[in-house]
């Protein structure tokens, strides 16, 4: 253990990381992660600009045999991240409380991770903005503040405008553009062969 952090991690909860070039991991690769819990025990999070290649939500309902009562065909599920990938995560704006259980992240931003808002959702009454993920990305204690300090990510502000309004390709750069850091001066030191 380092003893850099003595004084415990600064909480994350409600933030996002930005992968760097070159961290390694190409699940993560120009990921933009937004943190829904952060502790010393370690931390969660949702992907929110990667959409996953073989789902989209029309098809992932039809699968739980959830009735689509409203056209959803606009959204795509996205990869959340590496665990539990079979297990459903909708990020959303805080006009959607679940009965079962909703996460409070911010006050802007919550996450729920029970059936009933995929069949709120296919109702037309679910809440007005939100992404779906499948899968979530988890650090155990002190990992992510380690990668952090590897310089595998930068931290940033969430927005619910970069979250909910941008398309995914041009998250990572946004996020980017939000601590002043230029996507240009990154990518140069990629493409090493």
């Amino acid at each position: 253990m380092s003893d850099h952090m003595a004084d415990g991690p600064t909480n994350l909860t409600g933030r996002m990381l930005i992968a760097m070039p070159g961290m390694g991991d190409p699940r993560f690769e120009h990921s933009v992660v937004f943190l829904c819990d952060h502790s010393d025990e370690g931390a969660m999070g949702l992907i929110i600009n990667k959409p996953a290649s073989d789902v989209d939500v029309p098809t992932l309902l039809s699968q739980l045999e959830i009735d689509m009562q409203v056209d959803l065909s606009k959204h795509t599920a996205h990869f959340g991240g590496p665990v539990e990938m079979g297990r459903g995560f909708v990020l959303h704006s805080p006009d959607y409380q679940s009965l079962v259980t909703t996460l409070e992240v911010r006050d802007d931003i919550r996450m729920t991770a029970t059936l009933d808002v995929l069949e709120d959702l296919a109702r037309g009454q679910g809440p007005h903005k939100w992404l779906m993920m499948l899968g979530y990305a988890g650090w155990g204690a002190g990992q992510l503040e380690s990668e952090i300090v590897a310089n595998g990510w930068l931290v940033c502000d969430a927005t619910p405008d970069l979250i909910f309004d941008l398309k995914d390709a041009d998250k990572w750069e946004a996020a980017l553009e939000s601590i002043g850091v230029p996507p240009l001066a990154l990518s140069a030191e990629g493409g090493r062969a």
